[in-house]
């Protein structure tokens, strides 16, 4: 098959080209490389399946080829406030490739009878007042709040591409992800696996907001990309799917892993307060994922841990 994937030199998205290539599949990487990095996909360009497109899906443009499939995974993901390459650093663009964007790759899709995929997130879940989230709740979010630029634009993402669906009869369908890690994540990506792992190794203390008493559930990324390629493949017009492992940790559980795994004498410093809007617990229900995909992850925590520093050493 000719598959697109947007996004596709960023972390999600380069393992995703990766594993469709591993299949056979003919993959167009578009990426603007406002956050993603070509070092990611460089090891791909070799293959003859593999074409690259610098170009931001917000602005009009054509792609020449028939497509059988369209991952739309383009967006700034991270939240860290002193990273350039955060949806902080980037409102506008964070705001547009989750609304013109997916209008766009909506429209591309119905042109070229492609399926479409969505990736959306967790965050459109907010502070949740259900526990575990899932797909049929609504949110407990803000609408203009810090973390608003990122979650209200993948809610409007979905909102785009359940109005084709429904009057444009668009072959799409949505995922939300929680917390993923592993290999490729940036450096100052900004989420608390990528912090911690960095500072066991560089011997620094982990920074934990508020209490560490929060949860949250971590995938490891080899069963996210199995969880994308089944929601496209087996995943049903116009539904949702949580993505996710449902193994619930705390922030100080998790620094405690990283701690042993890395050797590190580093301890935990309690830095601030939770920031505004940071949810105190997340974690999915993906009963649903499990019963229409026939997913769910095998990756441990501590396994997928390892195999991160492993790599990063």
């Amino acid at each position: 098959m000719k598959i697109v994937v947007t996004g596709g030199a960023g972390f999600l998205g380069s393992h995703l080209c990766g594993k469709l290539l591993e299949q056979g599949h003919e993959v167009i990487c578009i990426d603007n490389l406002l956050t993603g990095s070509e070092k990611n996909i460089e090891e791909y360009k070799s293959n003859s399946n593999f074409k690259f497109l610098k170009q931001d899906v917000s602005h009009r443009f054509e792609i020449e080829s028939e497509v059988d499939q369209i991952y739309h995974l383009a967006s700034p993901a991270s939240p860290n406030k002193n990273s350039l390459k955060s949806y902080h650093a980037l409102p506008f663009g964070t705001m547009m490739v989750n609304s013109m964007g997916t209008w766009q790759m909506a429209e591309i899709a119905l042109a070229k009878k492609a399926k479409l995929f969505f990736a959306s997130t967790s965050e459109v879940y907010g502070d949740p007042l259900e526990h575990p989230q899932k797909e049929e709740y609504r949110g407990n979010v803000s609408t203009t709040g810090p973390r608003s630029i990122y979650d209200e634009s993948k809610r409007f993402g979905e909102t785009i591409v359940a109005a084709f669906v429904r009057s444009r009869d668009l072959d799409g369908r949505i995922i939300r992800i929680f917390n993923t890690y592993g290999p490729k994540m940036a450096l100052d990506d900004g989420r608390v696996v990528i912090e911690f792992v960095t500072a066991g190794l560089a011997g620094k203390p982990f920074p934990v907001f508020g209490d560490g008493k929060q949860t949250r559930s971590f995938c490891y990324v080899s069963d996210m990309i199995d969880g994308i390629i089944a929601a496209m493949e087996k995943g049903e017009k116009g539904e949702i799917y949580n993505l996710g492992n449902p193994q619930e940790f705390t922030i100080l559980e998790l620094a405690q892993k990283i701690k042993k795994i890395t050797g590190s004498v580093s301890e935990v410093e309690h830095v601030l307060e939770l920031p505004e809007d940071d949810p105190v617990r997340r974690c999915p229900d993906i009963s649903k994922a499990k019963k229409k995909l026939d997913w769910e992850p095998k990756v441990s925590l501590e396994e997928g841990l390892k195999k991160l520093v492993e790599y990063l050493r």
